[in-house]
């Protein structure tokens, strides 16, 4: 704590830093200006209602930063960028050449989020529409001809865009990664609203139920935190090398191996895809044909938050996507080939082709453990409810997740940013 508390005074007293700092504050009060602007001609009071009998809407509406409860012009969120990025990630498995772009450096990677923002667009209309028609059938927004609808899903396209930008932004001229941190503001703004709900219900019956309820967060937040920071060190030794009149080499080095190597990825991936039979249902589930609302009523009982087999597959995708994203940030042949480059060698394992399948090895092992940690965060909320019979609250294990990993990692790039202009002693005074 008191390094945290130093961090933050000496990145006040750096010009540089504070000004990242107020730039990102400025950025989340526009985000937040904009999530409370309704789209025109939508029943407000009675959407309100719907989300708060609905656990799912609730849900989602969570995630979203309260934007899909007041239908705001930022309605549809980060929900279309995040799926993007799915969608090129797997394509990066079929066409090899994504791949290459994106280790082309900054021009590749540039090249590649432009093609997510592209994708994005989209697939905001294809959401637009959907939200629409999913409202039109509960009766909180009127039949619209073409051009109200087309000015409607314009409005929720543009308003997905200006987020995507505005995290941009922030990446570039602010501190931590942008996209996380809008979603992270928008998890932290619906807070007091859903301890609110939780209080108004609390009797004397539950009220010790909700005390252990929040001793198992605060156990979980623990968790978290030492999952984040876990690491396994591998010992790579330098061989001496003589260069003129001059030795070089001869050390030993750590190569640290995260055991989440992912971070909040997976969870945001996950929670993205899980959610989709639900909204699918609670579309299917108010239509007239009969056949339709039958599929309908049985995908929403089959796939409700505290069924079975929504946890299920949320487990599962957790864990799959915890596996696929550390094998796309982290590449064991490229280590070791880096390694043997520069003379290095792990000991007892022979360089080259044996020390990338040791790492692989070593890296498959430990993102075990990351991942059904993961997916257990994933979780928490249902087996809370279990134990606890506390049945209201709806942020659970994945934001607590997503709101200190990227408390974690944002102090992290503060602290980069402090070495990097060469701020001696920040962190002892």
């Amino acid at each position: 704590m008191d390094k945290i508390l130093a961090i933050f005074r000496n990145s006040v007293k750096s010009p540089d830093v504070r000004k990242k700092l107020l730039f990102t504050g400025l950025i989340f009060l526009v985000a937040r200006i904009f999530a409370h602007i309704p789209v025109p001609g939508v029943n407000l009071a009675q959407l309100h209602a719907l989300f708060s009998q609905n656990q799912f809407l609730a849900l989602l509406d969570v995630f979203s930063g309260g934007t899909l409860a007041n239908f705001s012009v930022m309605a549809l969120g980060l929900n279309p960028y995040i799926n993007a990025s799915i969608i090129l990630q797997l394509l990066t498995m079929v066409f090899p050449k994504i791949e290459e772009m994106q280790k082309e450096g900054e021009a590749g990677r540039q090249k590649v989020n432009q093609w997510t923002r592209i994708i994005t667009v989209p697939l905001a209309v294809l959401q637009a529409i959907g939200m629409y028609a999913l409202l039109r059938n509960q009766g909180l927004i009127s039949n619209l001809n073409v051009l109200s609808l087309i000015s409607l899903v314009v409005t929720m396209t543009a308003g997905t865009m200006l987020m995507v930008w505005l995290g941009e932004l922030i990446t570039d001229r602010g501190i931590g990664n942008g996209i996380s941190l809008l979603i992270f503001a928008g998890i932290v703004s619906r807070l007091p609203v859903a301890f609110s709900q939780t209080a108004t219900t609390v009797n004397a019956q539950n009220f010790f139920n909700l005390g252990v309820f929040i001793v198992m967060g605060i156990f979980v937040i623990a968790s978290i935190v030492i999952i984040n920071e876990a690491t396994r060190q591998i010992t790579v030794y330098y061989a001496k090398q003589v260069r003129g009149n001059k030795m070089y080499g001869g050390q030993s080095t750590h190569l640290p191996l995260r055991l989440n190597q992912a971070g909040v990825i997976p969870i945001i991936f996950a929670v993205s895809l899980v959610l989709l039979p639900s909204l699918v249902a609670n579309y299917l589930a108010v239509a007239k044909n009969p056949i339709l609302h039958n599929i309908g009523t049985s995908i929403g009982l089959w796939f409700t938050p505290t069924g079975f087999l929504y946890n299920a597959i949320y487990f599962i995708l957790v864990v799959g996507f915890t596996y696929f994203y550390t094998a796309v940030i982290f590449n064991p042949k490229k280590i070791a080939e880096e390694i043997q480059k520069y003379g290095g060698f792990i000991p007892g394992i022979r360089p080259g082709s044996p020390t990338a399948k040791y790492l692989n090895y070593i890296l498959t092992r430990i993102t075990l453990a990351g991942a059904l940690f993961l997916g257990f965060i994933a979780i928490f909320p249902t087996v809370a409810r279990l134990f606890t019979n506390v049945q209201n609250l709806v942020l659970g294990g994945t934001g607590i997740l997503i709101v200190v990993s990227v408390v974690l990692e944002t102090i992290k790039a503060i602290e980069a940013q402090l070495v990097m202009r060469n701020y001696e002693g920040y962190a002892n005074r």
